[in-house]
């Protein structure tokens, strides 16, 4: 089971990356990138930078 599990997850992100990708281009993917690395890393300063990033093209008109 925990492997299924652990399938199902990184499919998941395989297909966020590449969705990320597609709609908002190489600065999208740099931002999920940053904003992943800075939660496992416990990094608040550069989590921030990539949620601030991602939330700007999530919000931008058109």
């Amino acid at each position: 089971m925990p492997v299924v599990a652990a399938f199902v997850i990184v499919a998941l992100a395989a297909v966020l990356e590449h969705y990320t990708h597609w709609r908002y281009g190489a600065m999208g993917l740099v931002a999920l990138v940053a904003l992943i690395a800075g939660r496992r890393a416990k990094g608040l300063a550069i989590g921030g930078i990539g949620a601030v990033v991602l939330t700007m093209l999530l919000t931008q008109p058109g």
